[in-house]
């Protein structure tokens, strides 16, 4: 009768067990600027692959902005949680009233460099004096980092030619020898080598103290929902340090989460060893906004006019994410 009584128990609690709710994952829109098979967004594709949203409790589906100003806005607006921009994305955005903060950074460097074509005799910033420059966009922060480059060296905008070229022909156009420099981003920069070009690569934050991607989120969610960004952020930031600590696997399961890429891990993780070399390092605390930096390149923005009015630097970041 026990054996009868306890086999019966058991089979009840099964079907306890079995009819029990599911618990369903949160879902969340994560807006990015631009298509998620660009090599740029590696974190956020890795920690996709690698589960550590779902390890979080969240359902992430990216969607794609118009740039970082927008992905700022559609965040701003409450049309997104969370979403990805540049690090002096608020610096822009909240005089004009868009209510995001810089919630991570990730990395200690820049994430443009100024790529130079050797081959053509030069090799120094003051040696583009006339020559052409190609840049994503004239309202790109790599074309801002671009002007703090110059403005290093005495120079101007006008002592160049600029141009706005979009995302591919500004790789393209300097591999074909149509322009002498590019303001790039590491996935850019490993297009030239793949090319076995000459080439001379500055990081900006040598001369100018650009930055790294960044991670922001509006200032209501930060104060309502402070949980859900600290699971956003540490998946993220997670997959960054995946990168760093061994971009060859990294590389493997990016392009399980990126199709677009099939057969391409080599090149995958060219471009992230260059992201490693020259954007992600640098941080005491990985994620973490320097505050000095960040209100050093308020104060060119403002000089250049590209804002007309500062922002106190407290509302531009918040490091209590990555502590």
């Amino acid at each position: 009768m026990i054996r009868k009584a306890l086999i019966a128990g058991l089979a009840v609690a099964g079907l306890s067990v079995a009819a029990a709710p599911a618990v369903h994952a949160e879902d969340v829109i994560y807006l990015l600027p631009a298509p998620k098979s660009l090599p740029a967004f590696g974190p956020w594709m890795v920690a996709e692959a690698r589960g550590y949203f779902k390890a979080e409790g969240l359902n992430v589906t990216f969607q794609v902005g118009k740039g970082g100003v927008d992905v700022a806005k559609q965040v701003g607006a409450g049309n997104a949680v969370i979403g990805g921009g540049i690090g002096d994305t608020s610096i822009i955005v909240r005089p004009n009233g868009v209510p995001v903060k810089t919630v991570a950074l990730l990395g200690g460097g820049s994430l443009m460099q100024l790529v130079i074509n050797k081959d053509k005799g030069i090799s120094t910033i003051k040696d583009l004096k006339g020559k052409t420059i190609t840049a994503m966009a004239y309202q790109d922060t790599t074309y801002f980092a671009l002007l703090g480059m110059l403005a290093t060296q005495g120079m101007t905008k006008n002592d160049v030619n600029a141009q706005a070229a979009g995302p591919v022909n500004t790789w393209k156009l300097f591999i074909a020898g149509e322009a002498d420099a590019m303001a790039a981003v590491p996935d850019w920069t490993a297009q030239a080598q793949a090319a076995k070009m000459n080439i001379e690569i500055i990081p900006s934050d040598k001369y100018f103290k650009s930055m790294a991607q960044a991670i922001i989120a509006a200032d209501d969610v930060i104060q309502k929902n402070p949980t859900l960004i600290k699971k956003l952020v540490g998946a993220t930031l997670k997959g960054m340090k995946d990168i760093m600590t061994d971009p060859d696997a990294a590389s493997v399961d990016y392009v399980k989460a990126v199709p677009e890429h099939a057969g391409k891990e080599k090149a995958m993780a060219a471009v992230f060893k260059l992201y490693n070399q020259y954007v992600y390092p640098g941080q005491a605390t990985l994620g973490a906004v320097d505050e000095s930096r960040l209100s050093a390149l308020q104060d060119f923005y403002v000089k250049e006019g590209v804002i007309r009015d500062k922002t106190a630097v407290k509302d531009l970041y918040t490091n209590q994410f990555v502590q």
